[in-house]
């Protein structure tokens, strides 16, 4: 019996337009299968509100801040029907002289779900994202989410996501709280730590400093200036994103970068300056954050991906009522045409000397290798 791989590889291409124009209808394949980018095409954001489970991840918005940040191009394979969005599978293709040409659903996404208004579009849709990938070389295509698309293939790594149900009422969203969290947001306020929620360039450029002594903590390079650059001008000033920032004594010591799209939220980035973890910030900011977006009236909050060996992570957001499930991304590598297991992370030695790097040094990296790795 053939695998999915080998049925894949033996099924009938779909023709499709590059510019996002119709195709010819084959009686077989009713599907108006189209790869379309979502910064050309009229109303995607509108269309897209119409399909359930949709983030801001599979908006314009976030689009547009990938492809000007690192030069990806964006294909996103939809199904219309009379001229509305029936499912959608979002790709980049990165491009790199480094990692290859490659297939992204999304690049620096935790996560992104194929979304389609019935199963049988999303099979069909998924054979096309499958035979463009071929047709165009690509080394792999990764797919972040749509596990149930993949449920006998080979898994390239697992995390676990916590989506929390906004209530109406501010009490509702209190009582949930783990008895810890509720104890480590009176601490912070006793201790005089005050919440900010800007959408201003300053509260960016704030976070971005944080960042940089977060991500050299872990041992890591930041996100270029450059991206957050984006990030502000496309989503965050357009109202599809706010940073909440946490001050002691007038200093920046927390901060939270929240995304949102329709009534769905996500948090996107944390950080702080760990010489003040002592005052509990990062739990008022978080809970400061989840009060804005309860007034506002959004009905999810998504906490992001965390590793399944991130404890202090996971004990972090599973005081926050969340609903947890696990985060399935798989990707497919066409030379060998089997589903591979992905390599994550960096040896104990890089680690260490990227922990001992002066900030700018790790800033200078983050530039030259992000578009890399997305």
């Amino acid at each position: 019996m053939p695998t999915q791989v080998e049925a894949w590889s033996g099924a009938r291409n779909i023709r499709r337009s590059m510019e996002g124009k119709p195709l010819p209808k084959d009686p077989e394949e009713p599907m108006n299968i189209q790869i379309i980018n979502p910064l050309e095409f009229p109303g995607w954001d509108d269309g897209l509100l119409l399909l359930e489970d949709h983030s801001v991840f599979h908006s314009s918005y976030w689009a547009r801040a990938l492809v000007e940040a690192y030069g990806y191009t964006p294909l996103y394979f939809s199904a219309l029907d009379a001229g509305k969005l029936r499912a959608l599978i979002p790709v980049m293709e990165v491009n790199s002289l480094l990692t290859g040409k490659r297939g992204v659903s999304l690049p620096f996404t935790d996560f992104c779900d194929p979304l389609a208004s019935d199963p049988e579009s999303l099979r069909e849709l998924n054979q096309a994202v499958i035979d463009h990938g071929k047709k165009a070389a690509w080394k792999s295509m990764e797919w972040r989410g749509g596990g149930d698309l993949f449920l006998k293939e080979r898994v390239s790594s697992s995390f676990f996501t916590h989506t929390i149900c906004l209530p109406e009422k501010e009490e509702a969203l209190a009582s949930g709280l783990r008895s810890s969290t509720r104890r480590n947001i009176r601490k912070a306020q006793k201790e005089g730590v005050e919440v900010e929620m800007t959408r201003s360039w300053e509260g960016v450029e704030s976070f971005f400093r944080l960042n940089c002594m977060t991500r050299k903590h872990h041992g890591l390079p930041p996100q270029p200036m450059h991206f957050f650059k984006k990030v502000f001008e496309h989503i965050i000033s357009q109202d599809h994103g706010i940073v909440a920032l946490g001050y002691h004594k007038k200093k920046v010591i927390s901060g939270c970068l929240y995304l949102h799209f329709g009534k769905n939220a996500v948090y996107k980035y944390g950080a702080s300056d760990r010489r003040f973890q002592h005052l509990r910030a990062n739990n008022l900011v978080m809970w400061e954050g989840l009060r804005w977006y309860r007034t506002w009236g959004f009905q999810n909050l998504s906490l992001g991906r965390s590793e399944p060996e991130n404890e202090g992570l996971l004990q972090f957001k599973r005081g926050w009522n969340g609903r947890e499930e696990t985060l399935r991304y798989h990707r497919l590598d066409f030379a060998g045409h089997r589903f591979v297991e992905a390599k994550i992370g960096t040896s104990g030695t890089v680690t260490k000397i990227l922990r001992n790097a002066p900030i700018p040094v790790l800033r200078l990296i983050g530039a030259a290798v992000y578009r890399h790795v997305g």
